[in-house]
């Protein structure tokens, strides 16, 4: 009976502790500057479209620190120039516990071909 009596005292006095401390909402990851990439002027001529599917580990910091390409174009040229736009974009890191978290997101990136075919190609 005296051990039951005990028991009942600390879990009272734990959920006394825990609403006292404040509860801060997690937040989400949030682009903030996430610009097209470029297309490729070495295919401009080849009038190549196509979509690459990246991985993207966004660090606390809120820049890309990691990119694999987890589906490709077939163009080795779109799937770089996808690359290296992601790796210049930012963002507003996730946040946990307020505090800023790593965040692993897919994105896809789709190129389409120059509207005009430019002047070089002949």
């Amino acid at each position: 009976m005296l051990g039951a009596a005990l028991l009942a005292l600390f879990v009272a006095g734990c959920g006394e502790r825990a609403a006292d401390a404040p509860i801060i909402p997690s937040t989400p990851l949030r682009a903030v500057d996430t610009p097209p990439p470029d297309y490729p002027q070495e295919i401009g001529c080849d009038q190549i479209g196509g979509k690459v599917v990246l991985q993207l580990s966004v660090g606390p910091d809120g820049k890309p620190k990691k990119v694999d390409v987890l589906e490709s174009s077939r163009t080795p040229a779109l799937d770089q120039a996808a690359i290296k736009g992601v790796q210049r974009w930012r963002f507003e890191a996730a946040t946990r516990n307020g505090k800023p978290v790593s965040t692993d997101i897919q994105v896809p990136v789709t190129f389409h071909s120059p509207a005009t075919r430019p002047e070089h190609c002949g």
